[in-house]
């Protein structure tokens, strides 16, 4: 190779290495940190109805030490939700709660409702994130389980949020009577669509709602299409990390970890089956796998959603 090409070769590799480099610096020890609330408005309410903030929180894979993500989730109460949904994946390790407690202890008091995903029960393990591309992750044979029942005694019996998997549940917030359903996590087959009819038709046989939320962890295309069929006047999960990696300006996600088309694996969209269509949250979630502690054109994020009347 002439001088001059092997020059012009060693610079690109050089530019790449560097460009490599300072992408790995910001999505690794900067953009992980830097927390988001993303707003939202919906005029979903009926006429002459309050209005309801509900407050969107995702994936919070807490570890103990992690003190900023709890700080500033904490600092959240400032908005003054009237509701919280919780859509899984809360758990990052082994002493998890430790860290959740002094993050989630600033909304007691607030209504809830929450849904658990897989690391809800069994701690991360390490992975190649190269897999991601080939579909959905596969599960682990041997994992180390969490202690559930200790997670759900926290956020259902201090905290006062309902248990929606597999489950629905009625609330009275701002003096609206708000009906929810929701299911396990997806993503390992624990979802349980078929018990939900019956518990539905029973819900509705006490009265009727302002609003029906639908709450998921992973946002398989078969929950999203039955959470509509069911009823849902919104739908909200989490579990994509909203790629976690993405190309900065793309509207699309590199990767989603379950099936929903690649566009909608962060924020607010609409899905639409047998035609009834309906708003869909996805949050991109607030924290990362503690073996893959990096975010990149994903910012970490909590979602505030203002529920408002729709016109007379």
């Amino acid at each position: 190779m002439p001088r001059g090409s092997q020059r012009t070769a060693l610079t690109v590799l050089g530019t790449v290495g560097a460009v490599g480099a300072a992408a790995a610096v910001w999505g690794i020890g900067i953009e992980r940190y830097l927390f988001t609330v993303r707003e939202h408005d919906l005029a979903v309410l009926p006429p002459g109805s309050p209005s309801v903030s509900v407050l969107h929180l995702s994936d919070a894979h807490m570890a103990p030490w992690q003190h900023r993500k709890q700080d500033w989730i904490a600092g959240l109460e400032r908005l003054a939700p009237d509701l919280i949904v919780n859509t899984g994946d809360n758990m990052g390790h082994p002493d998890g709660l430790r860290g959740l407690r002094a993050a989630f202890d600033a909304f007691r008091g607030v209504p809830g409702v929450f849904v658990h995903g897989s690391n809800d029960h069994a701690a991360p393990s390490p992975r190649n994130p190269l897999k991601y591309f080939s579909g959905p992750s596969k599960v682990v044979r041997e994992e180390d389980p969490l202690d559930t029942t200790a997670l759900d005694s926290y956020l259902g019996d201090e905290l006062g949020w309902l248990d929606l998997n597999n489950a629905v549940g009625s609330l009275e917030v701002a003096g609206l009577r708000i009906d929810t359903f929701g299911v396990s996590d997806a993503h390992r087959g624990w979802d349980r669509l078929e018990v939900l009819p019956d518990l539905l038709a029973a819900q509705r046989s006490t009265g009727s709602a302002a609003i029906t939320l639908g709450v998921s962890h992973a946002p398989y295309r078969r929950v999203l299409d039955a959470f509509t069929g069911f009823g849902a006047d919104v739908i909200l999960a989490g579990h994509t990390h909203g790629g976690q990696v993405r190309i900065p300006g793309s509207r699309s996600a590199l990767v989603a970890n379950c099936d929903i088309p690649l566009d909608q694996a962060r924020g607010l969209s609409s899905w639409t089956h047998q035609g009834r269509t309906v708003p869909l949250n996805v949050s991109a979630g607030l924290g990362h796998s503690i073996y893959a502690p990096v975010r990149f054109g994903c910012r970490p994020e909590a979602s505030l959603i203002t529920l408002r009347a729709g016109r007379r």
